[in-house]
């Protein structure tokens, strides 16, 4: 049997009284549905039943058709930000350099910041695998000099003689592809006016040129 999660509106809802939202999120009161049911409809708006467990149950003044078409945007959104979304693996070892460290950090900023997630994989080798701590420490280390782009989403575990951590993007990939692209135009722009300006400084070179071309000498 399927199970209709719609909310109850307007002459759906069956009680006395609904504890009364206003359109902005202002509290109205507890009031009798006949006249939270006038009020909605001097507004043009409807009454939607938002908590029907409360008691008395709350309902709320909105303009339902447009809020299901903006609830489903959002679902439609978080759907292709989900499906968009990539797990970049970055492999490391407990006796890792400095230079290196700095490398897999960078691999890991580029991937955060293009609105990936980031799984840190490390490998221990012979007794290494007796200081599971030491990989606790490594990996969270890398998780705090990356806190400004992202957030731990897997803390690290061990399985075996791997330990592994995920760290998600702070910002979704579409604002992250939105901010690239609006990069590139600013660059593309930056482009056109360098090369407007060449351009106005070659002509007036030039135009220097021909006027002391025109003058004579007594």
């Amino acid at each position: 049997m399927a199970i209709n999660n719609e909310p109850r509106v307007n002459e759906r809802i069956h009680v006395d009284r609904v504890r009364l939202v206003g359109p902005g999120g202002e509290q109205v009161g507890v009031v009798r549905v006949e006249d939270a049911l006038r009020l909605a409809q001097e507004a043009g708006l409807d009454l939607v039943e938002v908590a029907p467990n409360s008691n008395p149950p709350v309902a709320k003044l909105m303009d339902y058709g447009k809020f299901k078409y903006e609830s489903a945007q959002k679902v439609r959104e978080a759907r292709r930000n989900q499906s968009n979304t990539v797990i970049k693996s970055i492999r490391i070892g407990l006796k890792i350099d400095e230079n290196d460290y700095r490398t897999k950090k960078s691999q890991a900023e580029r991937f955060l910041t293009g609105g990936d997630k980031v799984k840190f994989d490390l490998r221990f080798k012979g007794r290494e695998q007796s200081r599971p701590e030491m990989g606790v420490r490594l990996l969270r280390g890398l998780a705090e000099e990356l806190a400004e782009l992202s957030t731990i989403e897997a803390a690290p575990r061990a399985e075996g003689r791997n330990m592994s951590m995920v760290l998600a993007p702070l910002r979704k990939k579409s604002e992250a592809k939105s901010d690239q692209r609006r990069r590139r135009e600013a660059e593309r722009e930056s482009r056109k006016a360098r090369e407007a300006e060449r351009a106005a400084r070659s002509n007036g070179s030039e135009a220097r040129e021909d006027v002391g071309s025109d003058e004579t000498v007594d």
